[in-house]
């Protein structure tokens, strides 16, 4: 018997589903996914075709994503980082080709309209985010939607060699339910930003993470490391030494360094329970 499929994962809604998916769900049509690319700065990812649905996930500039059906100004999709399934604007999805050339490496940059820093910005594009340069102006790449500044981004083929580093220079971005950018970011969305990074696959969701990242570990909190994930039911954060956790967390509304026999104590506390796994990426 075929295991239960991930409604997270599995691009099907009553209306349209995957055409691979025709003897699993049943849908009104089956059709193939078509390529597309994220061409806003980012874009919300939510259950539903509603703006007034809960976040699910956010998707940045550059990501691909395939694409199933598209209706009063949403898009159902699924995203190729990570598989995830929902529906984005349709207005923030433009063709999947030319692949990316560069991604920004600071937490978060501007995009002109014009290589001048006293332009009027036309948004801004968070850590992760992947561009198109199709050229140089002085300091500033020249790219399909605008100007970016030249040092805040790497080739789309770098990766930061340490995402525990990553996840530090993240400290005090606040807490968003969903968020996977530097303006906000929930507990699986730091950890899967700062591996992503690293150049290391990540699912989205901290079950998720919990299941497929690495290496398992024995539960024992006394011989942590740096770079150690620790799972509860719910929660997930990383450790930047053995005795300290960061994590985004609804209890700093931010992500936040601090000793992790005091988290442990809280969570199990007042929200999630005891810590559920450990694993090393």
């Amino acid at each position: 018997m075929s295991e239960p499929l991930d409604p997270r994962l599995t691009p099907a809604r009553p209306h349209v589903a995957d055409l691979r998916l025709r003897d699993r769900v049943t849908a009104a049509r089956y059709v193939a996914g078509t390529p597309r690319r994220v061409t806003a700065p980012s874009a919300p990812l939510r259950r539903e075709p509603d703006p007034g649905a809960g976040l699910d996930t956010e998707a940045l500039l550059g990501d691909a994503v395939d694409l199933y059906d598209a209706a009063e100004g949403f898009a159902f999709v699924q995203l190729a980082r990570d598989g995830y399934v929902g529906y984005l604007p349709a207005d923030s999805l433009g063709p999947a080709d030319p692949e990316p050339t560069h991604r920004v490496t600071a937490l978060r940059t501007f995009l002109y309209p014009e290589p001048d820093l006293k332009r009027p910005v036309l948004g801004h594009l968070s850590l992760g985010a992947r561009l198109v340069a199709t050229g140089e102006s002085g300091a500033y790449l020249e790219t399909r939607g605008g100007y970016v500044f030249a040092r805040h981004c790497a080739s789309v083929e770098s990766r930061e060699p340490d995402y525990v580093a990553t996840a530090m220079r993240l400290a005090g971005t606040p807490y968003l339910w969903g968020g996977r950018t530097s303006l906000g970011l929930d507990c699986s969305g730091l950890v899967q930003l700062c591996l992503d990074m690293a150049g290391l696959p990540c699912p989205r969701d901290a079950d998720m993470q919990e299941r497929a990242l690495g290496q398992a570990l024995p539960l024992d909190l006394a011989h942590l490391r740096r770079g150690d994930l620790v799972f509860w039911r719910g929660h997930v954060g990383l450790m930047r030494d053995p005795e300290t956790l960061i994590h985004a967390n609804g209890h700093h509304m931010a992500v936040a360094a601090e000793p992790l026999a005091e988290a442990v104590a809280r969570i199990e506390a007042h929200s999630f329970g005891a810590v559920t796994g450990i694993r090393r990426p």
